[in-house]
């Protein structure tokens, strides 16, 4: 046998030996992700549907599967993983593993019930809507916290926050606590103090400030009047309770257009015109720019108000009754001639 035969041999086994071993070492640390993405596994996933779930945005996922058997991994944790381009199999099963995933913004704006505010929350992480109902009206919460089914939604205030996309129900609702307790810092506390209310009073006050009118700007005038019927001893006869009280009795997705007046008669103690003070709770939950419309008041004269037909969304405002009387009948007119009757 020649040296050249042998040699051809060996060169043979190393090439077909490098080739093996290049390929093995690309399946492990080679380039799998091409491009930047956001993996999200579930409880439930197995490392099947983590693979299915991959081929979006992997050259070959089903190498996924082989690198995980090599390295004895079989459970992946849960969670929202941010992938980037260039990120081998090894990359991502050592994140998978460790559970280093990055958390994201949760936000929502204003929600009329808890039930739709669970709704929105569930859109955007794994909990589900009832397992964030259950956990915000546990008992045990509730009672710790001086809290009941309908106050609760008053800590969660509308805003973004940085959630893990896998927190659990009740570690939700404990940080929607902890930020509502956050909100209330000092310099809150003491403007709620001066206008001798509670917490509870001032987001109650501020929840009808915030179905009154959409108009930030307007808030804090909407506010002011209010307070100055509270300091007069008047009823805050305030139309969006009576709404609230309507929707009680006909659900929630009730349309009310117009209250009328043998709506005023409803007995509720949420019946802000045969009931004096604020509400027992809050009606809705307000943004941030309503509670603080309360705390920061503009101050006037104003007892009255009434929509504008001159200038829709916005409101008029009265220091007499007589002033309102004709904002009212104006108001009224336009009403009839627009049809509508509820």
């Amino acid at each position: 046998m020649s040296k050249k035969f042998i040699y051809a041999v060996i060169a043979t086994i190393l090439f077909v030996g490098g080739v093996i071993g290049y390929n093995y070492y690309q399946k492990i640390f080679g380039k799998a992700i091409t491009k930047d993405s956001v993996l999200f596994v579930s409880s439930s996933d197995s490392l099947t549907d983590v693979k299915d779930k991959l081929s979006e945005f992997s050259k070959n996922p089903n190498t996924f599967l082989l690198v995980a058997a090599k390295k004895n991994f079989s459970k992946p944790k849960s969670g929202r993983y941010v992938l980037t381009e260039g990120m081998s199999n090894n990359d991502i099963i050592n994140m998978l593993r460790i559970g280093n995933q990055t958390p994201l913004k949760v936000s929502f704006n204003n929600q009329d019930t808890l039930e739709k505010f669970a709704e929105r929350i569930a859109e955007q992480l794994e909990i589900d809507s009832i397992s964030v109902l259950n956990s915000f009206y546990d008992k045990e919460f509730l009672s710790k916290n001086k809290l009941t089914k309908k106050s609760v939604l008053q800590i969660c205030i509308p805003n973004s926050y940085e959630f893990y996309w896998n927190i659990s129900a009740n570690g939700f609702r404990n940080k929607m606590l902890k930020e509502y307790n956050r909100f209330w810092n000092t310099s809150r506390l003491k403007k709620a103090q001066a206008l001798k209310m509670t917490q509870v009073e001032v987001i109650a006050l501020a929840s009808i400030v915030q179905k009154e009118t959409a108009k930030i700007v307007e808030r804090p005038i909407v506010a002011g009047l209010y307070l100055n019927r509270l300091r007069k001893g008047w009823p805050l006869q305030a139309d969006p309770t009576i709404i609230y009280c309507i929707r009680e009795v006909k659900g929630q997705d009730y349309v009310v257009k117009r209250v009328l007046t043998a709506d005023l008669e409803l007995k509720s103690p949420y019946n802000t015109y045969k009931n004096k003070g604020v509400p027992p709770t809050l009606i809705a939950m307000p943004d941030i720019s309503s509670i603080d419309a309360v705390l920061n008041s503009k101050q006037h004269k104003y007892m009255y108000m009434c929509a504008s037909v001159d200038k829709i969304g916005y409101h008029t405002f009265a220091r007499t009754l007589s002033q309102h009387n004709r904002n009212a009948a104006k108001y009224h007119i336009w009403l009839n001639k627009q049809g509508v009757n509820r």
